[in-house]
């Protein structure tokens, strides 16, 4: 009854056209759920994002971002804990994504050179097998590190302008956000509207620090695999009212 009531409170309301989901907190609702093996929480993690872009599906919402796994991730967890991670992309993940009318078309924002062989494969797979598709665009954020980001965008920019002759004072006296802004992971998708944060932490931990300029920020204290959708309704109805006392 109460998810209906938000739901009605929603209709005619300014919602995102673009959410960005930080997966916090698989760990911790393992461990809260008495599972012996906290890495369990990764694959019931990676479950409930069908569950995620099912909610979007049904509201329009056209573009969704998670984030699955940064650089500091990849390189400080246990590598038994990253190896269950990188099965789970490529079991649940890359292979859902593939399935025959699944409308879902992937982007990957990171680097594919710091996962396993066989997890970089599969996504690679996966963006090929779905790059036709006009449904929905979900980007996954994974070997991802906004300043990163930033870096290989201004570095690629300042190649770009070096082919064509561009001398480094006249590409600072005429240097614009969106210069760099086109150089980034995923140029042509639109900015974060509503940036969504689980497992109670307030903090982007480096996601989307670009995209993040004009976005609402939610934190909730709910882990990720917990996440319900009156909690993301909530989300959705503190961004609409946001946007509508702006």
């Amino acid at each position: 009854m109460y998810a209906n009531r938000l739901r009605r409170s929603l209709k005619g309301a300014d919602l995102p056209r673009h959410v960005a989901v930080a997966m916090d907190g698989n760990r911790r609702w393992a461990r809260q759920q008495g599972h012996a093996d906290p890495g369990v929480g990764h694959r019931y993690g990676a479950e409930h994002l069908d569950t995620l872009l099912g909610w979007c599906a049904g509201i329009d919402i056209d573009h969704v971002t998670v984030y699955v796994a940064s650089n500091d991730n990849l390189t400080k967890r246990d590598g038994g804990e990253i190896a269950h991670l990188m099965d789970m992309i490529e079991q649940i993940v890359a292979e859902r994504l593939m399935r025959s009318g699944n409308p879902w078309r992937l982007h990957i924002a990171g680097s594919l050179e710091h996962l396993p062989e066989t997890t970089a494969h599969a996504l690679k797979t996966a963006l090929e097998a779905t790059a036709d598709r006009t449904g929905g665009h979900l980007t996954v954020a994974i070997g991802y590190d906004g300043q990163a980001e930033i870096v290989d965008a201004v570095r690629s920019l300042l190649e770009a302008e070096a082919a064509q002759g561009t001398g480094i004072d006249e590409l600072a006296e005429r240097l614009t956000a969106a210069d760099i802004g086109a150089h980034r992971y995923t140029p042509d998708l639109p900015e974060a509207d509503l940036i969504i944060r689980t497992s109670g932490e307030r903090r982007l931990s480096s996601f989307l620090l670009w995209q993040s300029a004009r976005a609402e920020l939610y934190f909730c204290d709910v882990y990720w695999p917990g996440f319900r959708h009156v909690d993301f309704l909530r989300a959705l109805r503190d961004y609409a009212k946001r946007r509508a006392s702006a």
